[in-house]
């Protein structure tokens, strides 16, 4: 992956459009972002993050857009990056709010992405070319590419130190889950999971097939019962081994016991059923003749019976004959009891009416009865014609009504109108104070906003100024030493070149050969050649000293000039804040920060105050015309109602005259036609009474004479001699039943069989029935034990067979369970015998860390200069715990491992370093090996002294050798100096801008 150009608008601290050169900046492979805390350094990997994934790195809920930002313009972001050989340019823009365009108010902008490919024409021009405006497709084509997660590419592209010193004095817990999350191995994880949630369903069903196993045992044990013995054991939950061809051959003697004991129950069964047989023919020859003996005394027994009913026959007979010559007279005795009804319903009905007359109609006759009744009905005539005045006084009622409500509500708005104008006097000089008041605060606070200006300069003076000065005094010690240093090495250097001059004779005759002239007294004889004494120092001596010397002297007039540069730094932050201590100072600015606090809150008041003026101004207009329309509505009110209540009174007379005790006219004329009604009928019941106690006179007349004529005494003899044609029949057929009975039971006494039968001793059919009763119940528990011995048979049949295939599938279940334990065991590293209590997770994790640590150890060594190696170690934690993901580094200048929490400050950054480069080399290739040619090395180089600074840099100029831009995010002036391609990040408080420089910084 290669960075070219990267747009920012509105994003973050960018209150503008911002452009990033990636080109430009990676001319020399190295770049170096810094700028202030806060300025917005991160913001730039969050920017090509989001531009990448749609998402921030880490927190999904990341405010985006800019604060300082214009409302009119977007967040946006925009990459033109080149990804496994493709150009893509990705433009995203988030869900944010923005302005309507043709009225006030927000709308909301929603997510949106737009992705293009960078193609060749056939001319061989190239241009932008649409591909997707999906955010999933583009999601996925952009992962596809990568070959990474955003977990992955962040952690891999942007190398957090304090993440990786953390990783290097972690726990094999936290390595893990770091590991976990950036190489995918929680498959792992569920692959242990698996296996032991499969070795727990083995073993569930192997107990479940145990379990069934003991519930067969019992069942059997059950079913054999308690007579039937075995000579071996019966399972138990104790021994598992003897739950599988042990327990089939306790059950197998079973069933062979049950079968002979089945032989001896049918042989019982089938003598029991012969005595039976004979029983019960000889029960049925006694129950023979007990019924023989009984039916002739029964017969004998009912005709007695019958011979005492002979009275009762011939009087039936008699009511018979009475009951036919009445049947002669039934015409008249119906028509007699037609009127009687009929003049009883007649006379009912009458005085029914009359108990609905009034008192003064009750005792008038049939003929006044009707005359009253007519008077009534011309009266009704007359109140019909008044119904529709009665309409009109209801109308006027609701109509004043109306108009009442009316001159209330009116009078209601009046003195509403009065009371807000009353009181807006003392509301409009409360709003006028309000304003005033925060109009005084406006300018006050712009007097203060102007003082915090110049007292902020003053703080931040005051702190350089106080800054320098101690810097001074630590240079001023540092200047003194480095003198004291380059005096001794000036008298070493002084001493070494006396002493070689002193001995420059010895020097010269190092050099004297036999027979070549001396170059002093040019002499080919060499007779005596000086010695030099021990310890006389030569050339190289003298040009190291003088070497040594030099160096001191430019490190001390480095100092003095840095000496000078800070105490005139100190004299200027001294000019322009004065000697006025530091806290002061603060204490000032905070006073006066929050004096400005509390202007600026009062100050806010003023327009809300205005607004509420305004809307007074407004109300008091509505105020003045509500109060103006009420008084001119509420005299045309009332007198409308004047006029209407006279109507009212008038009609109101006139009605109730004709009304009288009745509420409405319509009431008054329900009231007079239910009188007229009830004195109508109570005339027609009257003549009708009368008709029917005029034929009730002829219908008993004419009966009476038919009565004595048939030989009746009296009319009331002949009605009571009267039956019906059914009760007539049934009598007819009570006689004739008796007489068939008597014929009956006498031709029963007559069979001689019966006779015969009669003349016997009485049959014992108890004594043959309990014989037969006894036959049975010995026959019945005889085929109920053969039964039973039979059905336990079968039943322990069955039930063998049944534990047959469970035993198969429990030796099945045993070995499966057996397997599924051991490799449960070996994944979470629980095996017996095992070394190494590894789980299968932390062991792939622990391959992992091994390529880690390999890849980091090639750029440890550059930095530590050979002196560190890192490496993984899967010895058992302590109290047993479970190991794989152990670390340590061994030092070479000791030849001892030792814990990495003992590192310093700048061996960590080192050492996390190398780990985060090892890292991302090993998940770049575990995710395909894409090339990532862009990285980002965020802070950490505080921590390290000059040569090891030096040697860091070496290892990422390497890094810049394999065709990688690296991206240092930093503080340290030192790499301000050292890096010319530098991206400058600064903040004000309209928002942060960027500038690329090219130089480095003196």
């Amino acid at each position: 992956m290669r960075l070219h150009h990267l747009t920012l608008q509105a994003f973050g601290p960018f209150a503008g459009t911002h452009t990033v050169d990636f080109d430009a900046l990676s001319a020399d492979g190295l770049f170096l972002l810094h700028g202030d805390t806060g300025a917005g350094k991160s913001t730039l990997f969050t920017a090509i993050c989001f531009a990448l994934y749609g998402e921030p790195p880490v927190d999904r809920d990341l405010m985006l857009r800019s604060h300082h930002a214009p409302a009119d313009l977007l967040t946006q972001v925009t990459l033109d990056v080149t990804i496994s050989g493709h150009r893509l340019l990705i433009d995203r823009i988030p869900q944010q709010m923005r302005p309507k365009k043709n009225s006030t108010g927000e709308t909301l902008q929603k997510a949106e992405t737009r992705l293009s490919r960078w193609t060749t024409d056939s001319s061989g021009k190239g241009h932008w070319e649409a591909s997707s405006k999906s955010h999933q497709e583009t999601g996925k084509e952009i992962k596809d590419l990568l070959g990474m997660s955003r977990t992955q590419f962040c952690q891999v592209v942007l190398l957090p130190q304090n993440e990786f010193t953390k990783f290097l004095y972690a726990d094999a817990g936290k390595r893990r889950e770091l590991l976990g999350k950036l190489f995918h191995t929680d498959r792992y994880a569920f692959i242990e999971r698996w296996l032991s949630d499969h070795s727990r369903t083995t073993q569930k069903n192997r107990d479940a097939a145990r379990d069934e196993v003991l519930h067969l045992a019992a069942r059997i044990h059950q079913a054999a019962g308690p007579d039937l013995k075995s000579q071996y054991d019966a399972p138990t939950p104790d021994a598992a081994h003897d739950l599988t061809d042990p327990a089939l051959t306790w059950a197998n003697d079973l069933i062979q016991a049950s079968q002979a004991d089945a032989l001896t129950a049918q042989a019982n069964a089938e003598s029991a059923k012969k005595n039976q047989l004979a029983q019960q023919k000889l029960e049925a020859a006694a129950r023979d003749l007990h019924r023989q003996q009984t039916t002739y005394a029964t017969a004998r027994e009912q005709l007695d019976r019958l011979d005492k009913q002979t009275p009762h026959q011939e009087a039936l007979g008699r009511r018979r004959e009475q009951a036919r010559r009445a049947q002669q007279l039934a015409p008249l005795l119906h028509a007699l009891s037609t009127a009687r009804a009929d003049h009883t319903r007649a006379q009912s009905r009458e005085s029914d009416a009359r108990t609905q007359l009034l008192p003064e109609h009750a005792a008038l006759q049939a003929a006044d009865l009707a005359t009253a009744g007519q008077r009534i009905r011309a009266d009704i005539a007359v109140l019909n014609t008044l119904l529709p005045e009665e309409t009109g006084l209801h109308q006027l009622t609701a109509e004043l009504k109306r108009i009442d409500a009316e001159r209330q509500d009116f009078a209601l708005q009046q003195r509403t109108a009065r009371d807000w104008l009353e009181e807006e006097t003392a509301q409009r000089a409360a709003l006028e104070i309000r304003r005033e008041a925060a109009r005084e605060a406006e300018e006050e606070s712009r007097r203060q906003q102007t003082q915090l200006e110049s007292l902020s300069g003053r703080v931040a003076a005051a702190e350089r100024r106080d800054a320098h000065r101690v810097q001074i005094t630590t240079t001023e010690q540092r200047l003194t030493a480095a003198e004291e240093e380059t005096e001794k090495a000036a008298q070493a250097h002084i001493g070494i070149r006396r002493r070689r001059t002193e001995g420059m004779a010895a020097e010269l005759a190092t050099g004297l050969t036999d027979g070549a002239p001396c170059p002093v007294c040019g002499s080919c004889s060499h007779p005596n050649p000086a010695q030099a004494p021990d310890g006389h120092p030569t050339r190289e001596d003298e040009q190291a000293a003088e070497k040594t010397h030099q160096r001191l002297k430019q490190q001390c007039d480095k100092i003095a000039a840095e000496l000078h540069k800070l105490r005139e730094d100190a004299a200027a932050a001294t000019g322009e804040a004065g000697d006025t201590p530091l806290d002061s100072l603060k204490a000032d600015h905070e006073t006066l920060t929050k004096q400005l606090a509390d202007s600026l809150k009062r100050a806010a008041d003023r327009r809300s105050a205005e607004e509420e003026l305004l809307a007074l101004d407004r109300e008091h207009t509505a105020m003045t015309e509500q109060d103006s329309t009420a008084t001119a509505g509420l005299s045309d009110r009332n007198a409308n109602y004047d006029n209407l209540s006279q109507r009212h009174a008038e009609l109101t007379a006139k009605l109730d005259a004709a009304r009288g005790t009745a509420p409405t006219l319509a009431a008054r004329i329900d009231d007079l036609t239910r009188s007229a009604d009830h004195l109508e009928q109570a005339a027609e019941a009257s003549r009708t009474a009368a008709n029917a106690t005029q034929t009730l006179h002829t219908r008993t007349s004419e009966a009476t004479d038919a009565a004595t004529s048939q030989g009746f005494g009296t009319l009331t003899e002949a009605e009571q001699a009267q039956l019906s044609e059914q009760a007539l029949t049934d009598l007819e057929e009570e006689i004739n039943k008796w007489r068939a009975a008597r014929a009956s039971h006498q031709a029963v006494l007559d069979d001689p069989v019966l006779q015969e039968a009669a003349a016997q001793p009485a049959a014992d059919v108890e004594t043959a029935a309990a014989r037969r009763a006894a036959a049975d119940e010995q026959h019945a528990q005889a085929v109920t034990a053969s039964s039973t011995a039979q059905t336990r048979t079968t039943d322990l049949t069955d039930l063998t067979t049944a534990l047959a295939e469970v035993v198969e599938r429990l030796k099945a279940l045993e070995q499966a369970h057996s397997t599924a334990r051991h490799l449960a065991d070996l994944a979470t590293g629980t095996a017996s015998g095992t070394r190494v209590r590894m789980q299968l997770e932390a062991y792939v994790l622990a391959a992992r860390l091994e390529q880690v640590v390999t890849a980091a150890n090639t750029r440890l060594h550059l930095m530590s200069e050979g002196r560190y190696t890192l490496r993984h170690s899967d010895h058992q934690a302590a109290h047993g715990a479970r190991s794989g993901l152990g670390l340590e580094i061994t030092d070479a200048w000791t030849g001892h491992p030792r814990k990495t929490d003992t590192l310093s400050g700048g061996e960590s950054f080192f050492a996390s370093l190398s780990l985060a480069l090892g890292l991302a080399d090993v998940v770049t290739h575990e995710a395909g090996g894409n090339p990532l040619d862009t990285l980002f090395i965020d802070e950490g180089f505080g921590t390290l002294d000059d040569d090891t600074l030096h040697n860091v840099l070496d290892v990422l100029d390497s890094l810049r050798a394999h065709d990688r831009t690296v991206g240092v995010i930093s503080h340290i002036p030192e790499l301000r100096r050292r890096i010319t391609q530098r991206l400058h990040v600064r903040k004000g408080p309209t928002g942060s801008t960027l500038a690329h420089l090219t130089e480095a910084a003196e």
